[in-house]
């Protein structure tokens, strides 16, 4: 194990990183109330756009790490930035749960089922999928030719305990593409950098004062690369030793750790 340096802010992934379903991964409890008696700055960064911070922050303190919504961070705030910087006045169709499309709507966006007139799809993730949605998005993309398609997140599967895992946003995306001809032209998520300058501006911290902790390499691991911050994965979620050591350079930890705990 290598040994982690300190530092002044601690950018965790969830999924897999601090938990599995309802389970705190092993240290990660301890790890939280260490940095926090130590004035770090910790921030919970996601790219699952299932649930708002506020329900973010109910699940980390049911689990036993108190935790308030301002430091969440997930792929449902940076959409809806998103949309504010490049999409105001346009109509917004998105194969997407509950809390994304309200927070769309809550944003004063005009959300629609017409394909006549969607001129943004978003494609994220949806455990409610079905055949109605991903036809919506089709005729609006390939038959009236009107809509630009964008992403919450680009990963392929939500991991669950037991080594399982869930459709995540990935397939959507290019099942999409693959269909309709469209590129998928952003992706609001880990690791576009969009997710790291919204924890710089809530932290005040730059890159260089901050780590982010994940387990997965093209998102996490990747968007330090992207952002210029020093990473560690961790072996309790997707990435397997095997897969690092045939990873890309620009997917490469600074700190290899089995779980959150050896941070300590």
């Amino acid at each position: 194990m290598n040994t982690v340096r300190d530092y002044e802010g601690y950018i965790f992934d969830l999924d897999g990183t601090i938990y599995l379903e309802e389970n705190l991964l092993p240290g990660a409890k301890e790890l939280i109330a260490n940095l926090r008696a130590k004035n770090r700055k910790v921030i919970f960064l996601s790219n699952n756009p299932t649930k708002d911070p506020q329900m973010y922050a109910d699940k980390l303190t049911r689990l036993g790490i108190p935790t308030s919504p301002s430091d969440v961070i997930n792929t449902v705030v940076a959409m809806v930035l998103w949309l504010k910087e490049n999409a105001v006045g346009k109509k917004i169709y998105a194969i997407a749960e509950a809390p994304l499309i309200n927070a769309i709507k809550a944003a004063g966006f005009e959300y629609t089922e017409n394909p006549e007139e969607i001129d943004i799809v978003i494609a994220s993730y949806d455990r409610d999928f079905h055949w109605k949605k991903f036809q919506i998005a089709f005729d609006a993309l390939w038959f009236y030719k009107r809509a630009r398609l964008v992403a919450t997140n680009p990963d392929q599967f939500c991991p669950l305990p037991g080594g399982r895992g869930e459709v995540d946003a990935g397939p959507v995306i290019a099942a999409l593409e693959s269909c309709t001809g469209v590129k998928c032209e952003a992706n609001v998520g880990k690791p576009n950098k969009l997710m790291a300058e919204l924890v710089f501006k809530l932290t005040n911290l730059k890159a260089d004062q901050c780590i982010i902790i994940g387990d997965r390499l093209y998102t996490d691991i990747a968007m330090g690369h992207a952002s210029g911050m020093d990473s560690a994965l961790v072996f309790t979620g997707e990435t397997t030793r095997e897969m690092l050591a045939e990873a890309k350079d620009n997917f490469h930890p600074t700190y290899a750790l089995q779980n959150v705990g050896e941070i300590l």
